[in-house]
């Protein structure tokens, strides 16, 4: 090719800009050894959480001990040298930094010599788990105001003569004399955690059932990990609450109101009840003031909900059209299958029994929507939660090889993916996700009634990817027969012990069916029951062990997280998780049990992820460059 013909080119372009970058041979050499270099690092370590449901002890604890990766660690690096009493108080000074140190100052055991020992221990463990990172990778790290001496102390080899041996004592005793032995154990526990996990992923669910999911997407917003967020039908019911949606606050409120957590929405978000108890407590005045509020709330709900699915016939959810079906002077209602069905309550002030329409809100109902939507839309912590989720946040992702989403892909009796039929465009598999989190984003941008629409859909409709079975909250909400609350679910949750079945939900999603793994939310693992979460000869992972306590009693432990390190997977099923307090009191841990999924003959490394495919093309791009000075095409900076 010309040199003419080069510059017209579109990789000559590319090539012109990257030389801006790598002005000289000499840059390119560096970066090119820099990179090859990282292509043989074992993987860093990727931590899998789901179905958080608001319990921040349960999700503070895990994310500060990373799933017992650090006590793994300590183990491993400290032996017999430490007794178990001295590794578990020294794991929970990782855990809790701020607070152990301040149970040690009331103790008076915070001594020179205390810090010393505590820093050189947080030294040694720091140097071992630094070995998988570069150096640029580990420096970033570590909190800024403390990165010079923390990366100096990491450079010093004590062991390998005298003269580092004293400047290795000399930093240590400068940092205690100094009065700075607290501030540099808390940046050294902040390093050791960011260390110990290289990719957090949370595959859905961090609102309800739980009172502060505000207080996790805080703590999740100040985490310097990388993280990735996969929605769950929960998520995007706030989502569309915090857009505007009057059903998606209806149903968050009604859902805040059943499981006695309105903290989140009053403290948290600053969303004021009073309009909405204060009418409740009127109409309903024989009832406690909780119940009063959720059954009026529930009305509400059910009136927008029949407006949503009239206007939305694609949806298929007519179904849940069920208000018309009761029979207001009696105590009966109709359901689809033809058969009448008592009421726990024949009371509804707020349907006129004349009118002709009963999914018309009154005058009342819609003040307190109302004035409920402008909370929600004026709140600024919670817009600030919205724009993270968005921006962390996706239907699904694909990462490493493994593929990441909360609920279903729709499928067929036979276990072919459901075409399902929206505005005259058919989807299926793949494409039926890519649909839904574009209408998603749309909400986002443009919070347009159809997209809006949709977010409550994506919350609890059958064909939902995110929800894939048919809600029966009116049977659960005024119906006494059990038999009418089974909720009929996709045949994706048969399926999923399919392993021919997720070899094809893998193949769609364009991943390896003989190397990657489902890994999946939503559906709380009975434990007790003997159901295992390892799916399908470990193709299926399901994720969801109950960490709302909710849940606990029919799940039997307190939650799954998962972690895939370079060996392979390996899951923990916690069996109880011990709060700040417990923790702080007798140096508690989680108490887990560890089950291997897949152990891998060898180490993958870096050059066997997604980020060393990036890598690999980013060396590509410099070995074009090189030549292009080589030959003479570009002409390097002296």
């Amino acid at each position: 090719m010309t040199t003419t013909g080069f510059k017209k080119n579109k990789a000559g372009k590319f090539l012109r800009l990257l030389a801006e970058k790598y002005p000289t041979k000499e840059a390119v050499y560096e970066k090119l050894i820099y990179l090859q270099s990282q292509l043989s690092l074992p993987k860093g370590i990727e931590h899998f959480m789901s179905d958080l449901h608001g319990e921040y002890a349960s999700f503070f604890h895990i994310l500060n001990n990373c799933s017992g990766v650090i006590r793994e660690k300590v183990d491993y690096v400290f032996g017999a040298r430490l007794s178990d009493e001295e590794k578990a108080e020294f794991c929970t000074l990782i855990y809790y930094p701020e607070e152990k140190l301040e149970q040690v100052a009331r103790e008076r055991r915070n001594t020179p010599a205390w810090y010393r020992q505590q820093l050189s221990q947080l030294l040694e463990l720091s140097k071992l788990m630094s070995f998988k990172y570069p150096a640029s990778k580990v420096s970033g790290f570590i909190p800024q105001r403390y990165a010079s001496i923390i990366v100096e102390l990491m450079n010093t080899r004590p062991e390998a003569d005298n003269a580092q041996f004293l400047y290795h004592q000399r930093l240590l005793n400068t940092i205690v004399q100094i009065d700075s032995g607290a501030d540099f154990i808390m940046a050294f526990t902040v390093l050791v955690k960011r260390l110990a996990v290289d990719r957090l992923h949370i595959v859905g669910d961090f609102f309800d059932r739980g009172n502060r999911p505000d207080a996790i997407l805080n703590l999740l917003m100040q985490h310097h990990s990388d993280v990735d967020i996969q929605w769950g039908n929960h998520d995007v019911l706030w989502l569309g609450a915090a857009m505007g949606s009057e059903v998606c606050i209806a149903a968050v409120v009604r859902n805040s109101l059943r499981y006695n957590n309105t903290d989140v929405l009053e403290r948290g978000y600053g969303i004021s009840l009073r309009p909405l108890t204060t009418f409740a407590s009127h109409i309903y005045p024989d009832e406690a003031p909780i119940k009063a509020a959720e059954r009026t709330i529930t009305m509400i709900m059910f009136k927008l909900e029949g407006q949503l699915i009239r206007r939305n016939p694609d949806f298929q959810m007519e179904s849940r059209l069920l208000l018309h079906k009761i029979d207001f002077r009696s105590i009966y209602a109709v359901l689809g299958d033809g058969r009448r069905y008592e009421l726990d309550n024949a009371y509804f002030p707020t349907i006129d029994y004349s009118a002709p329409d009963p999914y018309v809100l009154t005058e009342e109902e819609q003040s307190i929507i109302d004035d409920l939507r402008s909370y929600f839309l004026e709140s600024t912590v919670l817009h600030r939660h919205v724009d993270y989720l968005y921006q962390k946040g996706s239907l699904y992702t694909c990462y490493n090889g493994n593929l990441l989403f909360h609920g279903c892909v729709p499928m067929n009796e036979d276990g072919t993916f459901r075409a399902i039929h929206y505005e005259g465009q058919t989807y299926a598999g793949r494409s039926w996700f890519d649909f839904c989190e574009h209408m998603a984003r749309e909400a986002y941008l443009h919070t347009s009634q159809r997209t809006l629409d949709f977010m409550y859909f994506l919350w609890c409709a059958r064909l939902s990817p995110l929800s894939g079975r048919e809600c029966k909250t009116f049977e659960r909400s005024l119906i006494p027969d059990e038999e009418t609350w089974k909720e009929p679910s996709d045949p994706y949750f048969k399926f999923i012990n399919d392993p021919a079945a997720c070899a094809r939900v893998l193949q769609e999603f364009g991943l390896d069916p003989e190397k990657g793994h489902i890994i999946n939310g939503h559906v709380p693992v009975k434990v007790k029951k003997g159901e295992s979460p390892i799916k399908a000869g470990g193709k299926a992972i399901i994720i969801d062990g109950g960490f709302c306590k909710a849940y606990h009693k029919k799940t039997g432990i307190s939650g799954y997280t998962l972690i895939y390190n370079s060996r392979g997977l390996r899951l923990l099923e916690h069996q109880r998780i011990a709060d700040v307090r417990e923790a702080l009191r007798a140096n508690h841990d989680i108490e887990s049990v560890s089950e291997t999924v897949e152990l891998q003959a060898v180490h993958t490394t870096v050059g066997d992820t997604d980020e060393g495919q990036a890598i690999q093309s980013e060396i590509t791009d410099l070995y074009n460059l090189l030549l292009a000075y080589q030959n003479g095409i570009l002409k390097p900076k002296d």
